[in-house]
């Protein structure tokens, strides 16, 4: 008799231990590593679980082995590759297996029981109720059975479960878990003949059957004239196509139907759209980008990723394509990571340019069915299969099996790295994990390369490729310092806009050319405040003042969306004088058009862009000059290829500048760089403003003469004195809990155990700038360590340790986790 086979599986739950089940006999056939599989976890829940590995040892210990309910997959649905990787997340940002898991797969490839309710029939109906539970139970009786959510809407609740503990006590109810598969194919209705009308004779007695039945008839003839009487020789039709093209109903095809004449078939198709776009004519590099292009196919000989430093607007992007056209001569797959959606629609359309219908989008957009069929039709290497993926962070984690080249557009973008929930992986550094894993080239690519990129370049770990000079010779826009203060003082604001600004944006416009202006922060006003006493309106939920939102007439938390009406006086000493303090977008929008009452003004901020296809509308009204003055936050200045303009303006550069953190002064050149780079981009020298009340700063200097290298330096000599990144490795761990003395409490007794392990790496607990988000109040510890040290150790030392604390007596609800390089 054979050994028993065993499988040890992962959940999509943050649980640091993979589980061993036992796999039937009649399963052994069919089961393989990478397919998901139904386990039950505890008493009653099911999940789809990921094999992770197979083996005949069985698990020590004194219980009774579950055994694997289903499986769900006929092939492997992750390769060996994407488990490589996942054990690298999991492993490098302390989190499970399971969190990575759960991140990877598209939600409809995660099938987690739901909790159905029924009625029990043994029930004896005159035992006292209430009259809400003899409702519910008469409900039940009706309905046969009903979800939670179901049962929550009949009683007009948030939660029900009070009610059905009191009934499962009575035994009045059964609670059953059941699968709920989220993801279902597309079909399409396919209307054909039936098989006993497959030959002529048959097709000529094929009325017999209708009568007088005119629409019957004529739905009939139509269909026959499309198929078996039609040049095309097609046999079949969509059902849609022939009610829309007869105009008949449904209830007659049915009756058809039903007399056997026709029949309907249920086809799957896709949801991927195929334009089918005409490849077209590469453009041809200049001398600059070929010589970048040969320098960084040698970077790629070193292998070595290869960091690509171009100026803004200097074709770093038709380097991709030349690069792109020879990996997918070797058909292989491209992987192109952009740091935000918004960016995906600009490139796709160049990318369909060159590449066609194998060029194809993957972000969180889409809808659950969409990514699925994405990951199949990758998975699977289908005819039409995508060869380049252009997507946001999460395509890192797409099953590649032939990837010969990845690519990440603006590097130094925070975009790349997830904050909540886990993995809190860093897009950029994972692709260049990934290029290790399947041994494919990996190229990151920006105007203003982040400083850890940029010391790996320096240290010769990454090969660095220098593209100086803009695409045709086009200069890098003039900057022009505006002093703020100065213009107040003097009574020259016009509104919001020094007068610098004012004249650029005035003849700007005369010229019919087009104005970028960038403030970073949405809303119409920041806060109001009561002239009075001070008093200023908070979330009742977050430590932060709310955001004035004119066009919802409401003030707004942008932690936790807590919206509340205006306060008509103050919540203080009931004055009536509240005043609005800054401005957002949403007032410079109004303002613009009071001082330019002739121009076309648009904003591009969240609030705007919410809706699937709203940005990708934005950018073709202002590519076709149906827009003249774009007003945006940090959307604005990522990557995006405007031809007409001439004029940017930064509203408000001191913002960036004084936000307390070490990154402060890179992330300020970063993106004063490249909002300066969307002027000018074609046939003439743009213009940027920047307002500022600090106008000898140093890092506006070093912004106005381009000079990355400088604060580099600058800035390096701080951060080694500081033991800050990329010297030292940053940890930062958070812990959090409802109550403010309990999360004393436990992060005390967090940072004691460190501090004896961590000696002299360990600053805090302390509170963040933001202390409660969403009810929790929240403590931060952060542990400097030695970056040539192994860290894999400190990381697990890490790891038992807040698993040790969370084990304490009066440490429950408390959460705690750790946020690898946090950003």
């Amino acid at each position: 008799m054979s050994k028993p086979l065993f499988a040890d599986v992962i959940l999509p739950l943050p649980l640091r231990d993979k589980f061993t089940y036992l796999v039937p006999a009649s399963f052994e056939p069919n089961m393989k590593l990478g397919v998901r599989v139904i386990v039950q976890f505890g008493a009653r829940k099911y999940f789809s679980a990921l094999v992770y590995r197979l083996h005949q040892e069985p698990p020590s210990g004194d219980f009774d082995l579950k055994s694997i309910d289903a499986i769900l997959d006929k092939e492997p649905i992750v390769n060996q590759a994407q488990i490589i990787a996942w054990e690298w997340v999991a492993d490098y940002y302390c989190c499970s297996l399971g969190e990575v898991f759960k991140a990877a797969l598209p939600s409809a490839l995660k099938l987690e029981s739901q909790s159905n309710v029924s009625f029990n029939p043994h029930f004896n109906m005159e035992e006292e109720l209430t009259g809400e539970e003899e409702a519910l139970l008469l409900m039940l009786q009706g309905r046969g059975q009903a979800n939670i959510k179901e049962i929550n809407q009949f009683l007009g609740r948030k939660s029900s479960y009070a009610t059905l503990k009191v009934l499962l006590e009575k035994n009045a109810i059964l609670i059953e878990e059941r699968l709920k598969d989220s993801y279902k194919p597309k079909t399409i209705g396919v209307v054909k003949l039936s098989d006993q009308f497959s030959t002529p004779k048959a097709i000529e007695n094929i009325f017999e059957g209708i009568g007088r039945a005119k629409k019957q008839r004529e739905l009939l003839e139509y269909f026959l004239a499309e198929t078996v009487f039609s040049e095309e020789s097609q046999n079949s039709l969509t059902k849609k196509e022939l009610l829309e093209q007869t105009g008949i109903s449904d209830a007659v095809l049915k009756v058809v139907v039903d007399k056997g004449i026709l029949t309907i078939e249920e086809v799957e198709i896709g949801r991927l759209i195929q334009n089918h776009t005409e490849e077209q004519f590469l453009y041809e590099l200049n001398e600059a980008q070929e010589k970048a292009l040969v320098q960084v196919k040698e970077g790629f000989q070193t292998k070595r990723p290869v960091l690509l430093h171009g100026v803004t607007s200097s074709g770093k992007t038709e380097v991709y394509i030349k690069l792109i056209e020879e990996v997918l001569a070797q058909n292989k797959q491209v992987l192109y990571l952009v740091p935000e959606i918004g960016l995906t629609s600009q490139l796709n359309n160049r990318l369909k340019r060159a590449f066609g219908d194998r060029a194809g989008i993957y972000h969180s957009k889409f809808n659950d069915a969409e990514r699925v069929e994405i990951w199949f039709n990758i998975l699977e290497e289908k005819e039409d299969a995508y060869q380049v993926v252009l997507g946001a962070r999460s395509a890192v984690f797409l099953p590649f099996k032939k990837l010969g080249l990845i690519i990440v557009d603006e590097e130094h973008e925070n975009s790349y790295k997830q904050f909540d929930p886990a993995p809190r992986y860093h897009a950029r550094d994972m692709a260049v994990v990934l290029g290790q894993i399947h041994k494919a080239p990996v190229l990151l690519g920006t105007a203003t390369p982040s400083f850890e990129s940029y010391f790996n370049a320096k240290l010769k770990k990454y090969a660095l490729v220098e593209l100086k000079e803009r695409f045709q010779g086009i200069e890098l826009p003039e900057i022009v310092v505006a002093d703020i203060r100065k213009a107040t003082r003097q009574r020259q604001m016009k509104s919001l806009l020094t007068p610098e600004l004012y004249d650029e944006v005035k003849q700007a416009l005369e010229k019919e050319e087009q104005v970028i202006l960038f403030q970073n922060r949405r809303g119409f006003a920041p806060y109001m405040q009561c002239t009075s006493c001070g008093w200023i309106p908070k979330c009742q939920n977050c430590d932060v003042s709310l955001t004035y939102h004119k066009y919802r007439s409401s003030l707004v938390c942008h932690y936790c969306g807590h919206t509340t009406s205006l306060p008509d006086t103050c919540g203080e000493c009931h004055s009536d004088d509240i005043r609005t303090k800054g401005y957002g977008t949403e007032q410079i929008e109004e303002e613009l058009g009071i001082l330019f009452p002739e121009a076309r003004v648009a904003r591009m901020d969240l609030d705007t862009t919410r809706a699937k296809r709203s940005f990708d509308q934005l950018i073709y009204k202002f590519e076709t000059k149906q827009i003249d003055i774009l007003v945006g936050t940090q959307m604005v200045t990522k990557g995006l290829d405007f031809e007409h303009v001439r004029v940017v303006g930064i509203l408000n550069a001191d913002q960036m500048l004084n936000y307390p953190d070490f990154r402060s002064f890179e992330r300020s050149f970063q993106l004063m760089a490249q909002v300066s780079g969307r002027a000018g981009r074609k046939n003439k020298r743009g213009k940027v403003v920047i307002q500022t009340s600090q106008p000898t700063h140093e890092v506006l200097a070093e912004v106005a003469s381009n000079s990355f290298d400088l604060l580099f330096n600058r800035q390096m000599l701080e951060r080694k004195l500081f033991r800050y990144p990329p010297y030292f490795r940053l940890v930062k761990i958070v812990v959090k809990h409802k109550s403010r003395e309990r999360l004393d409490l436990g992060a005390n007794q967090l940072a004691a155990i460190l501090r004896k392990l961590f000696v002299n790496q360990v600053l805090g607990p302390e509170y963040p700038v933001i202390s409660r988000v969403q009810t929790w109040y929240q403590k931060e510890i952060w542990l400097k360590l030695d970056k040539n040290k192994q860290l894999s150790p400190a990381k697990k030392q890490l790891m038992d340790v807040i698993g040790q604390i969370k084990g304490l007596p009066n440490n429950g609800g408390l959460i705690i986790y750790a946020d690898v390089d946090p950003m």
